[in-house]
């Protein structure tokens, strides 16, 4: 799974100083301060191939993120711009780490809101050590709360957002989607609408890499990827019906002593069917991290960024697989007032069939 952000920063700092309040001047300064920093270490990337003290592991990494980044402007119609053509190593596992909070009885993300950039299921933090102090506030409110590392992010065009020594050694299946689904925040953001955001960028990466490796990928890359897209069905599956029966369970007018009994049983199930899983997989256990940490907040995490891929497969399908098509029917999509989005989205959805998005933040 990969959990992806929105830089915040990159929207704000014109306007942090006009927020009231020491803990959002706090939360905008470390958001500031983390991309600024970013963005210094970056360099070209014609710079990072020449330099002798560039591993040559990571050369050959950058050299086909250039060719996986040339595909994603000149065959998939996304933006033909600077970002992702500089490098920066931040000698960190990951870029940012993003903190969910939900209800004790909802899977729901709480959103927090922002100037311009508007309202978003979490928040970003540069520093594990912020985040995680975040977290515990959270906690200690009643929150159930999931933190996930984050190894690249969008800042939607404000910014040429550089590759990362976070996910440069990825396998290429991996570093196109990444590539090809950040790039794809510059072509559609509808403010105050995460689900939609990220389900647009998701159906994109897909049939990206999809088409990425029916033009240069091996065999062996396109058996890993379907493997790969198969554990992640299943996981998701897991995952959406769980979420669909707590959903269920909150929603019943019980004590909230038995709710929160009935709430642990269920995690313990989901759990139990997740080790089940992973014996059909043959002992896989790249999901471990995130059943470790399961709960409500968790949950939601995963419907942000899947809840309407199935919809916008079906709209791709609809304008005939053409992708300059489906941007501006999604664009159109984006117009909409949320209620009529969503009505919209719903039907897409629907009246295809759709199976279960296949991709989940990673």
């Amino acid at each position: 799974m990969r959990i992806r952000a929105l830089a915040l920063a990159a929207v704000v700092a014109a306007l942090a100083a006009a927020v009231p309040g020491c803990a959002s001047l706090s939360y905008y300064s470390q958001a500031i301060g983390g991309h600024l920093d970013v963005l210094r270490r970056a360099e070209p990337v014609d710079e990072a191939l020449a330099k002798d003290a560039t591993p040559e592991a990571t050369r050959a990494r950058l050299a086909r993120a250039v060719a996986i980044r040339d595909f994603a402007s000149g065959e998939l119609g996304l933006p033909d711009n600077a970002s992702y053509r500089r490098y920066a190593d931040l000698g960190r596992p990951y870029v940012v780490w993003n903190v969910f909070a939900a209800p004790e009885f909802a899977v729901r993300a709480e959103e927090s809101c922002f100037p311009v950039a508007g309202c978003v299921a979490y928040r970003g933090y540069y520093s594990r050590e912020d985040a995680e102090r975040a977290a515990a506030a959270l906690r200690a409110q009643g929150r159930d709360v999931f933190v996930g590392g984050v190894p690249a992010y969008s800042t939607l065009g404000w910014f040429a957002d550089p590759l990362l020594s976070t996910f440069i050694h990825y396998p290429d299946p991996e570093l196109a989607r990444l590539i090809f689904h950040e790039l794809a925040h510059q072509v559609v953001y509808v403010k105050d609408d995460t689900m939609f955001n990220e389900s647009f960028a998701v159906s994109v990466e897909e049939e990206g890499v999809a088409r990425w490796l029916a033009a240069h990928g091996t065999a062996a890359d396109a058996e890993r990827h379907a493997r790969a897209r198969a554990m992640r069905a299943a996981f998701l599956d897991l995952v959406a019906t769980y979420r669909a029966r707590l959903a269920a369970l909150y929603a019943e007018p019980l004590p909230d002593a038995e709710k929160r009994a009935a709430k642990a049983a269920a995690f313990a199930a989901m759990r139990a069917d997740y080790e089940a899983l992973k014996r059909e997989w043959g002992g896989f256990a790249g999901y471990d991290r995130y059943m470790a940490d399961a709960n409500n907040a968790f949950l939601a995490s995963v419907a942000t960024y899947n809840e309407y891929v199935p919809a916008f497969r079906a709209l791709l399908a609809a304008e005939g697989g053409d992708l300059p098509r489906f941007y501006a029917a999604a664009r159109a999509l984006a117009a909409l007032p949320a209620r009529e989005r969503k009505e919209a989205l719903t039907a897409l959805a629907g009246q295809a069939g759709a199976p279960r998005a296949q991709a989940v933040s990673r």
